[in-house]
């Protein structure tokens, strides 16, 4: 029976798996799990997806990743393709590093969202490689709790579930994966829906998201983007390359970067180049806007009205 293809739903939230060819290794020193980290940071800038959680173990991979409008086949492929060919150079080996294509199961975040993150990050614990799960240095839990510092791994969405304030949603998160310590293999995390194999969610998501969609429309431009912020924020195009840091300009080139991450449209080094700015300024503008949507509830309406109206146009 041919495999179903796979679902794209932007702004879904998926568990994927990547895993090493017959259970070989995919990770030989740190370097190589620094290399991913790299790989990733580039990827959620140039593909326009967030990732929620990680972890990276000796023979497999878990991410909790969130699409913009680009589907996650052509970022994964490009991550595997890239981690497999560096094993390989480094190791003189040839063959495939990974086994088969990456695997990934659409969840219905507002049921299984929390206790993905913390499946995915109690994954060492269960597996006996330590005690607790801010032991394991290849994870994304230790900086849902301040102790790493990795900008391309967006947790603002997972600790707003337990708070408003920093501290009190950072201990209500490590409370919550705590709970789990006991907690075995959930099947569901890895097989899917008893429905459909590729979703995790009730009957009336599965065939919301299920459905066959319409045919998308090409991407906006950037000269689309940047009109559009513009008249939305009320500032002149030709001001945005200026070296000025009036406020109203900053926000309205984090904006226009916002949107170029969500729509896919762009990637971010070629928003940066556009306004004359160097891409990890860009980037720490562009967190400083995720946090305040994170925050600002109407904020973060008035840019996804924004963003609905460039992708219906």
């Amino acid at each position: 029976m041919a495999r179903k293809p796979r679902l794209h739903v932007p702004g879904g939230f998926y568990h994927v798996m990547l895993r090493g060819n017959g259970g070989q290794d995919i990770f030989f020193a740190k370097a190589d799990r620094r290399y991913l980290y790299e790989l990733l940071a580039e990827g959620s800038e140039r593909f326009g997806y967030r990732v929620h959680g990680f972890c990276l173990m000796r023979n497999h991979i878990h991410l909790v990743v969130q699409p913009g409008q680009l589907a996650l086949s052509r970022p994964m492929q490009n991550l595997a393709f890239r981690h497999a060919r560096r094993i390989n150079a480094r190791r003189q080996r040839i063959g495939h590093l990974f086994q088969g294509r990456y695997k990934a199961i659409l969840v219905d975040a507002d049921s299984y969202l929390l206790a993905l993150v913390r499946y995915v990050h109690l994954n060492p614990v269960r597996a006996g490689l330590v005690a607790r799960a801010e032991d394991y240095p290849w994870s994304g839990h230790r900086a849902y709790l301040g102790r790493d510092a990795l900008a391309w791994l967006t947790t603002e969405v997972v600790l707003g579930q337990f708070g408003k304030r920093l501290a009190t949603a950072r201990a209500g998160y490590q409370a919550f994966v705590r709970d789990g310590l006991d907690h075995g293999r959930r099947d569901e995390f890895h097989l899917g829906g008893k429905t459909d194999s590729r979703v995790l969610a009730d009957d009336r998501f599965v065939e919301r998201v299920t459905k066959a969609p319409p045919t998308p429309a090409a991407p906006p431009g950037l000269d689309d983007l940047v009109a559009a912020v513009c008249a939305a924020q009320g500032v002149a195009a030709g001001d945005l390359a200026r070296p000025s840091r009036a406020r109203e300009l900053s926000q309205a080139r984090a904006i226009t970067a916002w949107l170029a991450r969500e729509s896919g449209a762009v990637p971010l080094t070629r928003v940066a180049a556009r306004f004359g700015r160097d891409p990890s300024a860009l980037s720490h503008g562009l967190r400083r806007l995720d946090r305040r949507t994170a925050k600002d509830a109407a904020f973060a309406e008035r840019l996804r009205r924004l963003y609905n109206s460039i992708i219906q146009a």
